[in-house]
C-alpha cells in the first residue's frame, strides 16, 4: 500500500516538473518537443550517408561499403533504442534527464565526425571489420546517444500529466 502512495507521489512530482503553470510554457511545451524530435531524426539520418561517403574513398566505393555502413547505422539505432529503454525504465525523471545530458556531453567529446586512424589503412582481405571497427570508433556513440533523444523525449512527454500526453505520438505530425 505504501510503495502505490509512493508511486502516485512520485508520478505527481514527474508531472509537476514537466508541466509548467504558466501559458506560455504550457503552450510551448509541444513545440519544443516536435523541434527537438525532429532535430534528433534529422541528425541521425544525415549522419548515416554522410559518415559512409566519407570512407567509400578508402575502400573503394562497392556495395559492400554501403551495406555494411547500413548494417552498422542499423545496429548502431537499436543500441540507441535499448539505452532509450533502459533509461527511461528509471523512476526519477532528473536522474533520467542528467544520465543523458552527460551522454550527449560525452558523445560530443569525438566531435568533428571524423575517419579513425586507430585501424591505421584499410585491410583488403577483411574490409567489412575495419569498416565497422572504423565506424563504431568514430561516430558509433554520437549516433547511439543521438538515436537516443527522440524515444526517451516521447516518453518524457507521455510522462509529463499532460492532457494530450496519453499519446504522444501526434509530436512526429510534419
Amino acid at each position: 500500500m505504501a510503495e502505490n502512495e509512493a508511486a502516485l507521489r512520485r508520478r505527481a512530482r514527474e508531472a509537476a516538473i514537466m508541466s509548467d503553470t504558466s501559458g506560455f510554457a504550457r503552450r510551448a511545451a509541444a513545440p519544443i518537443f516536435m523541434l527537438a524530435l525532429f532535430s534528433s531524426a534529422a541528425l541521425i539520418f544525415v549522419l548515416q550517408p554522410l559518415f559512409a561517403r566519407m570512407v567509400t574513398p578508402l575502400l573503394g566505393g562497392s556495395p559492400q561499403v554501403w551495406n555494411t555502413s547500413m548494417a552498422f547505422f542499423q545496429g548502431a539505432l537499436l543500441a540507441g533504442y535499448l539505452y532509450a529503454h533502459l533509461l527511461a525504465r528509471l523512476r526519477d525523471l532528473r536522474l533520467q534527464a542528467l544520465i543523458h545530458a552527460l551522454a550527449l556531453a560525452a558523445a560530443w567529446l569525438v566531435l568533428p565526425v571524423q575517419v579513425s586512424q586507430a585501424f591505421g589503412p584499410p585491410n583488403s582481405t577483411q574490409p567489412a571489420l575495419w569498416l565497422i571497427g572504423v565506424l563504431t570508433l568514430s561516430v558509433g556513440a554520437p549516433f547511439a546517444v543521438a538515436s537516443a533523444t527522440a524515444p526517451l523525449l516521447q516518453a518524457w512527454y507521455a510522462r509529463s500529466g499532460r492532457a494530450d500526453a496519453h499519446d504522444p505520438y501526434y509530436l512526429y505530425t510534419a
